[in-house]
């Protein structure tokens, strides 16, 4: 494969999740030209990047960045056409995807990467559209919204050349972003996956009557949900067994966890539950828009990336300052 620096994406699938894209992408100096045959799907996307500029100002713009670099088409040839890789976001549907990825095959030299945001499709099935080129596919699924969230999974099929792994993984690192590469395709990724097996015990505790919907956000916002905006589960552990580390963790812990695993819920999500996850959340919401609550959670979400940027920053000059020495 060739290793010409990827200096144009095309963005195929302009909502929300497109958008985002294009705004990072935009903010790191990037050409982008997009598409999608949605109505006022341009006008959606220039207002999007519009509305996300100042928080990537804030966090910092590459060189050369600008708005102005962003071109729309209704053509999938004309999108493509001089693309270095294709960050493809449509929708949820095998059908869908496979179609789409053959028309990409055809019309995209064979070192283009084509990278699906998918979220719940594997690329092993979506690759099976390409009947040239599979190997350049990967899946690089972010984390909503991309333009902030620094997350992307990387998960080849079984078709995926190892080299469109890597060059994928560098450059989505070179923008800033954090990636996690996935040895084996499993339904959700890694995240989701995360997010789905929590979820499952809020809805069950909500459904027992053991807490309020309010109630278990807040036990989430301002317990652990801010030790994991700084670290993760297994780190987290390891600072909980103290001066022992993770082996004293599991020493200490291993009994009552396992205890704990074995009454977890499986709730069914029946019209009844669904109806009080709907009340309790509308009473937490009270007059607040989707507009506010978003504007509140990327307030909050920029100032912790400034911070742990500035830590990180302080951590690679002690080290730099610790070899000088």
């Amino acid at each position: 494969m060739d290793n010409n620096p990827i200096s144009q994406v095309a963005i195929i699938g302009t909502g929300v999740i497109g958008a985002s894209w294009a705004a990072l992408f935009l903010a790191k100096g990037l050409d982008v030209v997009a598409t999608d045959v949605a109505p006022h799907a341009e006008a959606s996307l220039r207002r999007f990047v519009d509305d996300a500029w100042p928080a990537l100002e804030r966090l910092g713009l590459t060189s050369g960045a600008s708005p102005l670099r962003l071109a729309f088409t209704d053509d999938l040839a004309e999108a493509a056409n001089g693309a270095h890789l294709v960050q493809e976001n449509g929708p949820e549907r095998i059908d869908f995807k496979k179609e789409l990825y053959g028309q990409l095959d055809e019309l995209l030299p064979p070192d283009v990467i084509i990278a699906s945001s998918s979220s719940g499709l594997t690329m092993s099935e979506i690759q099976s559209g390409c009947p040239f080129h599979p190997e350049r596919c990967v899946i690089a699924h972010p984390f909503n919204p991309p333009h902030l969230i620094p997350l992307v999974e990387i998960v080849g099929g079984a078709k995926t050349a190892e080299e469109t792994i890597r060059r994928a993984s560098e450059f989505y690192t070179a923008l800033g972003k954090r990636t996690v590469r996935l040895h084996k395709e499993v339904p959700g990724h890694v995240a989701n996956r995360l997010q789905a097996a929590l979820a499952r015990e809020v809805y069950h505790l909500v459904d027992q009557g053991v807490v309020s919907v309010a109630d278990v956000d807040t036990a989430l916002s301002w317990g652990p949900g801010l030790r994991w905006g700084i670290m993760g589960q297994v780190l987290l552990n390891h600072l909980g067994g103290g001066q022992g580390g993770m082996e004293h963790f599991l020493q200490q812990f291993t009994g009552p966890m396992t205890a704990w695993w074995k009454v977890l819920g499986s709730p069914e999500l029946t019209p009844e539950l669904q109806q009080k996850l709907i009340a309790g959340v509308r009473a937490e919401v009270g007059s607040r828009s989707i507009e506010d609550l978003a504007a509140e959670r990327d307030e909050v979400l920029l100032g912790l990336l400034e911070l742990r940027n500035k830590t990180a920053e302080n951590a690679a000059q002690s080290r730099q300052s610790d070899r000088v020495a």
